[in-house]
């Protein structure tokens, strides 16, 4: 080659070398990867340390472990809080979960002893109702309806409204108890009177339960009903077609309730006066059932039709005794709510206690005369 031709090629080499970030652009721009500016570009980066002898191809490879190290670095340092947050939310909601859990078996473990102690309570309740009715039967409360059940030639039958009623009633003699106490302490305190009122109507309308229960007795038995086995054997001596004489009743209570004022005396005179007027009218007409009953029951013609005409009038007669049952006890509303009328909220609230515990004294009677030493016969 002429001295022309290598002038112009080293002019050029020395043109290529001295600028060489023209040749990178260059190949930028067309898309081409040079590998010789690239050993160039890192060899001024680390000043030099990368050796002559290592190949193009060992450099790539190195360069490519430095970015896959560095993008996961780059993705376990930018990744790694949010887990560690996610991880602790998740706990915490576990806890609060495991804590409700824990609640809601305390509430059902408690609300579960709660029911089996009110189990419990019941079967206790009703096994002592069982032991006073036996107790009863065995002491010949009951001889009336076992001689009607033994009779000959016919199968006796139990009510079933007289065991529903005997339980009914023991729950009521339980509860006038407590409210008696509860009345009791209310009066030693200093109450108002509109409180007070409040008692006295609760105690008013505990006896208001009493005739609405023998209500439906007497619909089930009435002889039942009227016998008064239901009652201790004291009360059952004071008896009057079924419950306590009215006008007996206020004489009992005059002697608690004073003092009265004149126009009080008048007015619980004029009570019992009337109440004695209906006691007598209700008497004779249970005197004369008596005698048209025993009359209808006399022989009279022989033959199987006088017999069931004879039985078909006493059956009618019979109803009529279930009217004076209930009349009796409308009269024994009506003297408690009178009462109530006349006296002041306090002089009815010693009233009912009075009447309460006097009562709750006869049932006291009769269980120690159940209880007294006998002797031998």
């Amino acid at each position: 080659m002429s001295d022309r031709g290598w002038g112009f090629w080293a002019r050029r080499r020395n043109s290529s070398m001295a600028s060489p970030s023209t040749q990178f652009a260059t190949s930028r721009r067309m898309g081409i990867y040079d590998p010789l500016h690239q050993i160039s570009m890192w060899e001024d980066t680390f000043e030099g340390d990368i050796s002559p002898n290592i190949g193009v191809s060992s450099i790539v490879q190195v360069d490519t472990r430095l970015l896959d190290n560095k993008i996961e670095y780059t993705s376990h340092e930018s990744l790694g809080p949010p887990v560690d947050n996610q991880a602790a939310k998740n706990s915490d909601k576990s806890q609060r979960r495991l804590a409700q859990n824990r609640e809601a078996a305390r509430k059902s473990r408690m609300r579960k002893k709660a029911y089996v102690q009110q189990l419990e309570t019941s079967r206790l309740k009703l096994a002592q109702m069982e032991q006073e009715l036996l107790r009863a039967r065995q002491q010949g409360f009951y001889t009336g309806n076992a001689l009607d059940m033994g009779n000959a030639g016919f199968s006796g039958t139990v009510n079933s409204g007289i065991p529903a009623f005997e339980m009914e009633y023991g729950h009521w003699v339980e509860e006038q108890q407590r409210k008696n106490a509860e009345l009791r302490n209310v009066l030693q305190t200093h109450i108002s009177d509109i409180e007070l009122r409040i008692f006295v109507d609760n105690g008013l309308n505990h006896y208001y339960d009493l005739f609405r229960m023998k209500l439906d007795a007497a619909k089930a038995d009435i002889f039942y009903l009227m016998s008064g086995m239901w009652r201790t054997s004291v009360e059952r001596f004071f008896l009057w077609i079924g419950g306590f004489r009215p006008s007996e009743l206020l004489n009992v209570l005059m002697l608690q309730l004073e003092p009265l004022t004149d126009q009080q005396h008048v007015e619980v005179c004029n009570l019992r006066h009337s109440c004695q007027q209906a006691e007598d009218a209700l008497s004779q007409g249970m005197d004369k059932l008596q005698q048209t009953l025993a009359q209808s029951m006399i022989v009279g013609s022989p033959g199987a039709a006088a017999y069931h005409s004879q039985m078909s009038s006493a059956m009618e007669r019979l109803d009529a005794l279930e009217n004076f049952v209930n009349q009796a006890d409308h009269l024994r509303q009506q003297t408690l709510r009178q009462m109530s009328n006349i006296l002041t909220t306090r002089q009815a609230a010693r009233g009912l206690l009075a009447l309460g515990e006097y009562l709750q004294r006869l049932r006291a009677l009769s269980t120690i005369w159940a209880a007294r030493p006998r002797e031998p016969a």
